[in-house]
C-alpha cells in the first residue's frame, strides 16, 4: 500500500474515558511511523475460565440500521452455527457514527461494567481512549496463533497498535471519500459525474436549474457535515499536506485550509434546506428518490442503497471519489477488542476468532457495504463497487478520517466537529480558521 499515515498517541486518562455524547463522528488517527508488529512475548489472551458460568457473549455496537444491522446479524448467525452453546447478546445502541453508543460505552467502562467486546474505530479512538486508560488486553499471541499477522495489512495492524502490542481486530475497511449520485438523473440530464470542484459547481447549477437539489446533506448528527468537509479539505490540499495536519507539518491556518473552507461555504449553497432535520440515511434517500443528485458519505451508504433500498449499482446509483481525491483512500475501520475484567472471556475470544476469519469477513462485508480487512477475501462474493474499492485500498495513498476515529485525539475531533457545525450556520471563514488553530492544540 502507498501512503504513510503517521500516529501521535495521547496518554491523557480523562481523554481516554470521556467521549462526549455530542461527538458525532469518532476522532481520527493515522498509523504509527514505526511498524508495531505483534510480539510473541507480550501479554496475550491465554485460555481462562469465564467470570460467569453462563456461556454467552455481549456484543456492543451502533449497528442498528441500513446494511450494518444485516451484516451484524449475518455474523452472529455464523458465530452461532459454529458455537451453538454460546448465547449472543446483541447490545447495539442506535445513532450514526456511534454518537449515542460512545456515551453509553464510556459510562459502562468507567463504571466497571464493560461489554464483552465493543465496536471502536481503529486509530486514536481506540488508542487514546481505552488503550491509554489500560482497559484493553493485548492480542499479540492470538494474532500469532491464528495467523492474523499474515493476512491483515501491517499498516492496518499499526493503526490498532501501541508500544508493540496490538489491541483490536478489524472486521472491515470503509472508504470515506465517496460521492454517490443518482445515475438516472445524471443520464437524463446528460451530466457527467464531477471529478473537480469546478466541475461540481457546473453540475450543481445544471441540477438546480432542473429543480433538483444538487447535494444532499443530513447533519442532524453533526459528524456528517465534518465528513463532507474533510473530503473537501483532502481534495483541496492533497494527501501529503492533509496527513501533515496531524503531525504538525501543515499548520491549520495554511492557505489551503482557508481555500477548503471557502469551497465548502460555496458548496453549502446547493444543499437541501431541511439538512438539519435529516440523518445520513435520509440524505441518501433524497438521492435514491431522484430528489437530489449527489451525496458524500462513507460507503456504508452503498450497503444502505443495495441492502435496504434494493437499488442496483451502476443502474440506479453510481459512485466516484470525491472531487480532487482520485488516487487517495480515506480509511475508516471498525474493530473489536478484548476488554479487561469482562464476564465471558472465553466466549468473547471465540467471537473474535469468527469475526477475524475469512468466512466471517466475507459474510459481514457484502451486506455492510465495506470491504474485508483481510487480504485473502473471496473477491467473487463482492459487487462491482467493492471490487473497485479493494483495488484502490491496495494501491492508493491512504489518509485518516477526522470524523471517524483515525486522524487525531478525541478532544480535537470533538472540537473540530463543533467548529464545522457553527460554520455551516455562519459561514465565517476567519472565525473557523481561528477556531481550528486553537483546536489543533488538542492534537497529541
Amino acid at each position: 500500500m502507498k501512503g504513510t499515515v503517521k500516529v501521535s498517541l495521547a496518554t491523557t486518562l480523562c481523554a481516554a474515558l470521556l467521549l462526549a455524547a455530542g461527538c458525532g463522528g469518532a476522532p481520527s488517527q493515522p498509523a504509527p511511523s514505526q511498524p508495531a508488529t505483534p510480539s510473541s512475548n507480550s501479554t496475550a489472551p491465554a485460555p481462562a475460565e469465564p467470570a460467569s458460568s453462563e456461556k454467552q457473549v455481549e456484543i456492543f455496537s451502533w449497528w442498528t440500521g441500513a446494511g450494518e444491522a444485516a451484516g451484524l446479524e449475518a455474523l452472529i448467525e455464523l458465530f452461532t452455527e459454529k458455537n451453538p452453546d454460546i448465547e449472543v447478546i446483541n447490545a447495539a445502541v442506535a445513532g450514526g457514527a456511534g454518537t449515542n453508543a460512545k456515551a453509553v460505552l464510556a459510562s459502562r467502562m468507567s463504571g466497571g461494567n464493560p461489554p464483552d467486546t465493543f465496536q471502536v474505530h481503529a486509530g486514536h479512538e481506540l488508542l487514546d481512549t481505552w488503550v491509554a486508560a489500560d482497559k484493553m488486553e493485548p492480542l499479540n499471541d492470538l494474532y500469532k496463533s491464528e495467523g492474523w499477522d499474515k493476512v491483515f495489512p501491517q499498516q492496518l495492524i499499526d493503526m490498532m497498535s501501541k508500544n508493540g502490542n496490538v489491541y483490536s481486530i478489524a472486521v472491515n475497511i470503509h472508504r470515506g471519500n465517496v460521492m454517490f449520485y443518482n445515475k438516472k438523473v445524471f443520464d437524463e440530464n446528460n451530466l457527467t459525474p464531477p471529478t473537480t470542484f469546478e466541475e461540481f459547481f457546473t453540475v450543481a447549477e445544471a441540477l438546480q436549474a432542473k429543480g433538483i437539489t444538487p447535494l444532499a446533506l443530513g447533519d442532524k448528527e453533526p459528524w456528517t457535515a465534518l465528513h463532507l468537509f474533510e473530503s473537501v479539505l483532502l481534495g483541496t490540499i492533497g494527501p501529503d499536506k492533509y496527513n501533515g495536519l496531524f503531525t504538525g507539518q501543515t499548520p491549520w491556518d495554511d492557505p489551503g485550509v482557508r481555500q477548503a473552507l471557502e469551497t465548502f461555504k460555496q458548496m453549502l449553497q446547493y444543499i437541501n434546506d431541511d439538512h438539519a432535520a435529516r440523518n445520513w440515511q435520509d440524505a441518501s434517500q433524497l438521492v435514491a428518490q431522484s430528489k437530489a443528485g449527489m451525496n458524500v458519505m462513507g460507503d456504508w451508504a452503498k450497503g444502505y442503497f443495495t441492502t435496504d433500498l434494493n437499488l442496483k449499482g451502476n443502474v440506479d446509483f453510481g459512485w466516484a471519489p470525491t472531487w480532487g481525491t482520485e488516487g487517495t483512500f480515506m480509511v475508516i475501520s471498525d474493530t473489536f477488542g478484548l476488554p479487561k475484567e469482562i464476564q465471558h472471556r472465553d466466549a468473547t475470544i471465540e467471537f473474535l476468532k469468527v469475526l477475524a476469519s475469512k468466512e466471517g469477513q466475507d459474510v459481514f462485508n457484502p451486506l455492510k457495504g465495506s470491504i474485508p480487512a483481510r487480504t485473502d477475501a473471496d473477491v467473487s462474493k463482492y459487487d462491482e463497487y467493492s471490487q473497485e474499492a479493494m483495488q484502490d485500498w491496495a494501491s492508493n495513498d491512504l489518509t485518516p478520517s477526522i470524523a471517524h476515529g483515525s486522524a487525531a485525539s478525541p478532544g480535537f475531533s470533538e472540537k473540530i466537529t463543533q467548529v464545522i457545525t457553527v460554520f455551516v450556520t455562519t459561514g465565517d471563514v476567519d472565525q473557523a480558521i481561528a477556531d481550528l488553530v486553537e483546536a489543533s492544540a488538542e492534537i497529541q
